[in-house]
């Protein structure tokens, strides 16, 4: 049994159905309890409404899903999050709350609200959809950085926690992707804040949701995709003065990102990237 956390759409809905068709019985989980049940029906027609800031809600998911299953819960996907641009002195104080509280907190939560149905049963895995930018500082999404920063910190010392007391087949991987073209970026195409976000080649949620799949079978701890985009960003990260020294070329690539998006789409931005 998998758990999926805003599976409405987006990312969320395309990782529900590939593991889906991969064989797994689906739990779709979204704040949008219409959304996510719509997004259910063809994957077993099987959801919850859950906002991840409540961990007793969290908790409460996880033990029915461990109950409903023979196998019990074998996979949580973490993948509610969201995104606000601009410097961040631009956010106030309710934004950046719940910017943390969602992408962070919300991703705690889940992660152990499976990991106490998990851990008696010495096998599980958690997997935390969390992003280039929790490698990298990236200019004009300074807050969502940090809140992902803060999840991968989380998730690899809660897989060091696990291993120092002898769980070697409880697992917590992190996928961290480049753009990808959903909801959460099509009216940001103009948006100078969000240019991070366009530096590379924009993702399908398809791809992504494959390699999630894939990370499902085989876990491991970090897995960036592409997987030269998290080897250039992390040697970014390794240098902060080359990373401010290069942020002009950085934020002219992710215009000109920008606008190559925007010639595809043409004037319906919901349209899929192909």
């Amino acid at each position: 049994m998998a758990v999926v956390t805003g599976a409405a759409g987006g990312l969320g809905r395309a990782i529900a159905a590939a593991l889906h068709s991969d064989g797994w019985d689906v739990l779709l989980t979204d704040l949008d309890a219409d959304a996510v049940r719509a997004a259910a029906g063809p994957l077993g027609g099987w959801s919850r409404a859950l906002d991840v800031r409540d961990a007793a809600a969290c908790a409460d998911v996880a033990a029915e899903a461990a109950g409903r299953a023979a196998d019990g819960l074998g996979l949580w996907v973490n993948n509610a999050g969201i995104l606000a641009t601009g410097p961040s002195w631009t956010h106030d104080a309710a934004t950046r709350r719940r910017i943390v509280e969602v992408n962070a907190l919300g991703a705690m939560n889940g992660t152990l609200a499976a990991l106490d149905v998990m851990r008696p049963r010495r096998r599980g895995h958690v997997l935390n959809v969390v992003s280039l930018a929790g490698l990298v500082a990236a200019p004009g999404e300074t807050v969502y950085a940090a809140s992902k920063h803060a999840l991968l910190a989380f998730s690899i010392g809660t897989l060091a926690d696990l291993r120092t007391v002898g769980l070697r087949d409880v697992h917590v991987s992190c996928l961290c992707p480049d753009g990808i073209w959903t909801p959460m970026l099509h009216d940001r195409l103009a948006d100078p804040g969000a240019v991070a976000s366009f530096t590379g080649a924009m993702l399908s949620p398809e791809r992504v949701a494959a390699r999630a799949v894939r990370l499902a079978r085989r876990p491991r701890p970090v897995v960036s995709l592409p997987r030269w985009r998290g080897a250039q960003v992390r040697l970014l990260d390794a240098f902060p003065r080359i990373a401010l020294a290069l942020l002009p070329a950085v934020r002219a690539a992710g215009r000109a990102g920008q606008r190559r998006q925007r010639r595809r789409v043409g004037p319906d931005p919901s349209r899929p990237h192909l």
